[in-house]
């Protein structure tokens, strides 16, 4: 069987798969303070918030992946390709993200970090683009997609922007990063179609 004639089912499939490793390997990584109490619980706060910071990320990625191989019919080479390279740029979440467990929030491990996400962005942008021109092809790219795109865009922005901006504050770097994150949560629950 030849690619163009690859139905999205396993292309999905092997996407969540991955997607599972991924929040698994994330949670894996989380140690157990050697205090007992509130007090080894307080230790292990930033670790705990960045870890579902991440997890956040990772869940959005998923449900909008989904939405998005939903809408087409069959797959080509551009998809597949894309489809890895977005799920390699995910991969690499729990490693930066343990990266800030080992090494404390810093500047460095908070430019680092954003650095990630803004990988993942591209990343799904790709895969984004590779799925419109299927989309084009069926005649099912609307006014919606366009937009989408362009907000797309200015997310990655404020993704460039919290990498400079962790070397004038840390906290700045995530704060940011959830601001995206918030940007796409919120028409989840508003719109037909969750994107990211």
């Amino acid at each position: 069987m030849t690619t163009h004639q690859l139905t999205p089912t396993r292309l999905e499939a092997f996407s969540d798969g991955v997607i599972a490793i991924i929040i698994t390997i994330m949670v894996l990584e989380l140690k157990v303070p050697h205090e007992d109490g509130f007090a080894g619980l307080r230790t292990v706060l930033p670790t705990l918030a960045i870890y579902a910071l991440s997890f956040l990320f990772t869940g959005t990625y998923w449900i909008n992946h989904h939405a998005l191989i939903h809408r087409i019919r069959m797959v080509n080479h551009r998809i597949l390709w894309a489809n890895l390279f977005f799920l390699f740029t995910l991969s690499l979440l729990p490693y930066f993200t343990d990266w800030i467990g080992e090494h404390k929030i810093s500047s460095f491990s908070a430019a680092l970090y954003a650095a990630t996400l803004l990988l993942q962005a591209i990343g799904f942008m790709l895969l984004r683009l590779a799925v419109n021109q299927m989309l084009a092809g069926q005649g099912d790219l609307d006014h919606e997609d366009h937009t989408t795109h362009r907000k797309h865009l200015l997310c990655m922005m404020i993704y460039l922007l919290a990498i400079p901006a962790a070397y004038l504050r840390p906290w700045l770097s995530f704060a940011l990063a959830f601001v995206v994150t918030v940007i796409w949560i919120t028409p989840t629950f508003a719109t037909r179609r969750s994107r990211i």
